[in-house]
């Protein structure tokens, strides 16, 4: 893992308890799913095709889908392509 840099960012309310519920349904920290967004946000302004970016994204956060690692190639295929 990468070193990591303490940031400290203020969200409104409801975005907080948004984000705490999705974590908790999850299953990992808020840290994570900010992380997560951050970089497909990142990935997604760099222009980089979906494909290319779901590939690098993979494996780097709980995704809640059970049946990912089986059927990784149904869920890309499904992919809007850009």
């Amino acid at each position: 893992m990468p070193a990591m840099v303490r940031t400290i960012i203020q969200l409104p309310e409801e975005q907080a308890a948004a984000l705490e519920r999705a974590a908790r349904r999850r299953g990992v920290s808020k840290a994570a799913l900010v992380r997560e967004a951050l970089g497909l946000l990142l990935a997604r302004e760099s222009g980089k095709p979906a494909v290319e970016r779901a590939l690098r994204a993979a494996g780097s956060g709980a995704s809640g889908v059970r049946d990912l690692a089986e059927r990784h190639d149904d869920y890309l295929a499904d992919l809007p392509r850009s």
